[in-house]
């Protein structure tokens, strides 16, 4: 997240009334000079779901995990960076980059949710949830937080050593090991994993949202 984005998110927090200031003093209020660039970000900030601004009133307040109001029924859920569908290469965030507003009845009925944006194709023949949807380049992934101790045959985020990833999940009994495999038009080896490795579940795959021709972009 820019610098100017994180200044202007705690700008939020500690004054409600923010919007109800001219951007200049908005900037002064931060360190910067530009009210063109407070204006910028302050709308990236609103495009990505990080804050509401209620123009009649000028509070702006920030966005946060569960309904943004009862009778919508609409959710907000927040978005937590990239997972490879491959090997694990992309780290790990536990800050949400932005939150995705999605309707109630598009959701499993679970508590602690969270989506990661997919990065690979190793999931493109899966078949998750009600939809039976795979997992393509740029989908939202929704993991269950909840659930952090899958069955054999699960899809889940798995955390190695840092890095996060989207796997078919089994245990190997007979040999005491996790096995991460794919379900792919390409071929992907399996991941193994000893119990004693730096390796958790971060969660089991619940849901696909499908982003279209959106790309990580």
């Amino acid at each position: 997240m820019h610098a100017i984005q994180e200044r202007l998110l705690a700008q939020v927090d500690r004054d409600p009334a923010l919007g109800q200031k001219s951007l200049r003093q908005i900037g002064k209020n931060i360190g910067e000079d530009s009210a063109q660039k407070i204006k910028h970000h302050l709308t990236q900030l609103e495009k990505r779901g990080l804050i509401a601004v209620d123009r009649k009133s000028g509070v702006i307040r920030r966005i946060k995990s569960g309904k943004i109001s009862p009778a919508s029924g609409i959710i907000a859920i927040p978005v937590l960076g990239y997972a490879n569908c491959g090997e694990a290469a992309v780290v790990a965030e536990e800050r949400p980059e932005e939150f995705l507003r999605v309707s109630s009845r598009l959701l499993p009925k679970t508590k602690k949710i969270f989506a990661v944006r997919a990065i690979g194709n190793s999931l493109n023949r899966a078949q998750i949830g009600k939809g039976r949807k795979s997992i393509e380049e740029g989908d939202y992934v929704i993991v269950d937080y909840d659930n952090r101790n899958p069955k054999d045959g699960e899809y889940v985020l798995s955390i190695i050593g840092g890095l996060a990833n989207l796997k078919k999940f089994q245990f190997d009994r007979k040999n005491n090991q996790v096995v991460l495999s794919s379900e792919s038009t390409h071929h992907h080896n399996p991941i193994f994993i000893h119990p004693e490795d730096d390796y958790l579940v971060g969660g089991t795959i619940v849901a696909v949202l499908k982003a279209g021709n959106s790309s990580r972009a």
